[in-house]
């Protein structure tokens, strides 16, 4: 048996389980559609918690998200895969065009995110990771990607988090370019939304 026939046969068993266990379908549309926010929403929170260690991993995030969509873009276009609803019979729960299958883009950005978090913070890592597994899975029960498609998808955003990550860890131009980048950044966020230091905390309780 070829690794395309175990894929398809894969994606038919936990596509078939819409119908065996369809009160789940509307938490799989959920993760497979609209989930993939929450990545957004929780970077935007690390952000504004304004401290360094969370704004470079914000921005390593961001960074090595663009790089592995890229990739992926590229990879689609050489490697091209029909959606599994264009080339069988499916139970599709949600809409989808019919582009490039493989690999699939919401796994690459949800792992993606989800390993550039663990670089930095390991617990928050793990939920983040579980979420991404989540939806990658929802991905094959809903009937848009086949289970290679949301493995490869996992592996590339794992592998340009770490690689990411790792230029920014060793080689002093970027990491510095970085921080120049966070540093002018936070010049113009400041006169809009000042920093309240301890000083200036205890002076307002001294006032009272």
């Amino acid at each position: 048996m070829s690794i395309g026939q175990i894929d398809y046969q894969l994606f038919h068993a936990i596509n078939e389980w819409g119908k065996s266990v369809s009160f789940l379908n509307p938490v799989m549309q959920f993760l497979a559609k609209d989930a993939f926010y929450l990545f957004f929403i929780g970077l935007l929170v690390y952000w504004f918690i304004r401290n360094e260690k969370n704004r470079r991993m914000v921005a390593e995030s961001v960074i090595a998200a663009c790089a592995g969509l890229a990739i992926s873009w590229i990879i689609g276009h050489l490697f091209y895969r029909d959606r599994p609803f264009v080339t069988h019979t499916v139970l599709q729960l949600i809409d989808h065009a019919a582009n490039a299958s493989f690999p699939s883009d919401h796994a690459l950005g949800a792992f993606v995110i989800a390993a550039a978090i663990g670089m930095y913070r390991k617990k928050d890592g793990i939920l983040w990771l579980i979420l991404a597994a989540l939806i990658a899975f929802s991905r094959v029960w809903t009937g848009v990607h086949y289970p290679t498609d949301v493995l490869g998808g996992a592996l590339i955003g794992i592998l340009v988090a770490s690689g990411v990550h790792l230029v920014m860890k060793q080689n002093g131009f970027f990491s510095r370019s970085l921080n120049a980048c966070i540093v002018f950044y936070e010049k113009y966020e400041t006169k809009i939304w000042p920093r309240h230091t301890n000083k200036d905390q205890q002076t307002a309780a001294h006032g009272k």
